[in-house]
Parts: structure tokens; sequence; C-alpha cells
């Protein structure tokens, strides 16, 4: 998360274990990158349940759990003691993160119904008109430029019209796995078709 991680002096939390709340925050406020990571040991969990609890998703209430306290440490001048305590500054800056994963979670979500929907399901009668074709083999030309396993979800989802828990149960992949692949290969397909070459094809 910060070079603090990568220096490893997470090893000093032991130092602050027992250090009060004022402590800490005094620490922090300071730039002291091991209180920074006394803070994360002590309300890390605090986080990552809320954000667990609204997304519905392992890892990505870690991601967010980083990005929370990431976003925390390089605005900490922003945080006022006399204005609340640092867990619920932190809760503030979670919900704020929360929602936007749930906003790109949405975005995704849609773009993919609507790539579907245009590309492929087509109305009966439209298969051989020329724009349909192009679509298709842009799709497909798309969806085999990624890694297997994303790849095998998204034509489950796509072709088979299967969801992630029946992806799961087919495949013999952990559901988390699973949503994992989709929302990468999701990711990497949106951004190839938000590319003006693409949209062009697919208009």
């Amino acid at each position: 998360m910060t070079s603090a991680q990568q220096t490893g002096a997470y090893i000093d939390i032991a130092d602050h274990a027992d250090a009060d709340d004022a402590d800490l925050v005094d620490g922090f406020l300071a730039g002291d990158e091991t209180y920074l990571a006394a803070v994360h040991h002590r309300w890390g969990a605090l986080v990552h349940a809320l954000a667990r609890r609204s997304l519905g998703d392992d890892r990505e209430a870690e991601d967010v759990t980083q990005l929370v306290f990431l976003a925390a440490w390089r605005g900490r001048a922003g945080f006022t003691p006399e204005r609340g305590n640092l867990p619920a500054w932190l809760v503030g800056i979670a919900r704020r993160k929360i929602a936007d994963a749930l906003s790109a979670r949405t975005r995704r979500n849609e773009l993919v119904a609507a790539a579907g929907a245009r590309l492929l399901l087509a109305a009966p009668g439209e298969d051989a008109r020329p724009e349909t074709v192009l679509d298709r083999v842009v799709l497909a030309d798309e969806l085999s430029r990624l890694p297997a396993a994303q790849r095998r979800v998204l034509n489950l989802a796509f072709y088979d019209d299967l969801t992630q828990t029946q992806i799961a149960d087919l495949t013999g992949w952990p559901l988390g796995t699973v949503k994992s692949h989709a929302r990468r290969g999701l990711h990497r397909l949106a951004r190839r078709l938000g590319e003006p070459d693409a949209l062009e094809c697919a208009a």
C-alpha cells in the first residue's frame, strides 16, 4: 500500500500495539508511516467489514480497504480531531470509496448489458445485416484476445446466459474466482470496445 509496507515498516506495529487512540492519531498526522501501519492494523477490519457488507465480495472489499487507507494517508492534513475521531473519518472515506466501487460496477454492467443486447441478441431478421455481422465479428475477436479463464467465463455468461453461481458450479471454480475473471475480462473488453474504432464498428 505504501513504502512502509514495501520496506517492512509493518514489523514495528508491535511498538504501537498498546498506544491509545490519541497517540496513534498524533503519530499518523505527523507522517510516521509506522503509525499508518498501526492505524491500519487497528481499524482495517472495521473498514473491510463495511466494504464487504456493502459490496458482497471479499476481493473488492480488500481493494476498497487499501484505497481507504491510501486516501487517508494522502489526505491526513484534512483530518481535524476536533470534528470527530479517526475511525469515524475512515468510515466516511470508506463510504465514498464503496460508492465509487458500486458506480464502477454499475457502469461495467450497463456497458456489458448494452453490448450484449446490441451485439449478441439481434432481433430476428437482423442477422444478415452487414453491421450486425461486423458487430459479432468485433465482439468475437475481442473475446478471443482475453486470457483463457476470462474468455471462458464471459462466453458462458454471454452465449449460455449463465449466472456467476452457475458458472462456478459448471467449472468447479470458487465463486470469487469466477467473479474475478468476469470483472477483469469485462474491464478489458469494455476498455477495448470503448476505443473510437471499436465503437465505430459497433455503432
